[in-house]
């Protein structure tokens, strides 16, 4: 899979970086870490920019969870479940993330950005609760600055 992102961003540069990111966030099954380090190292390369990386990475991300966010919102609870069995996710898995996004909040959902699997529900989860997209918004914004900086950092550097 690797070889393929590695395919794409050579030929197709940042428009890949986007459509891998805003898509991954849409529950398709890409390590999007894998891929950012991968990008990472383009920069260090001279493959890539490194600043503007940054920001289609974050683009990238902000418009998939945007998206995600309001699939949740409009669809909500039988889509999550849909989802979940197309991917083998138990529902027990899903009511308790439900739980903890609508229990703690914009941390649930910083954290959750870092937690493989979990960021690729998260938008669902809060635009089901109904979380302000101001509020969803502003701490998706945080976490994917934070995400992205970090892994592109580490691809950069090793």
């Amino acid at each position: 899979m690797m070889a393929l992102f590695e395919a794409m961003i050579t030929d197709y540069g940042y428009v890949a970086i986007f459509l891998v990111l805003a898509l991954g966030l849409f529950s398709l099954p890409i390590p999007d870490e894998l891929m950012i380090l991968l990008v990472g190292y383009f920069t260090k390369i001279g493959f890539l920019r490194y600043d503007l990386t940054f920001v289609v990475v974050c683009i990238g991300s902000f418009v998939g969870m945007i998206f995600s966010y309001f699939i949740g919102q409009r669809a909500g609870r039988p889509l999550l479940d849909w989802l979940g069995r197309w991917m083998s996710a138990p529902r027990k898995w899903s009511s308790k993330a439900e739980t903890w996004i609508g229990k703690y909040g914009a941390v649930a959902l910083v954290v959750s950005y870092f937690v493989p699997g979990m960021r690729h529900f998260a938008g669902y989860f809060c635009g089901m609760s109904h979380m302000s997209i101001k509020t969803y918004s502003f701490y998706t914004s945080i976490s994917i600055g934070i995400w992205s900086l970090i892994f592109l950092t580490i691809g950069r550097f090793f």
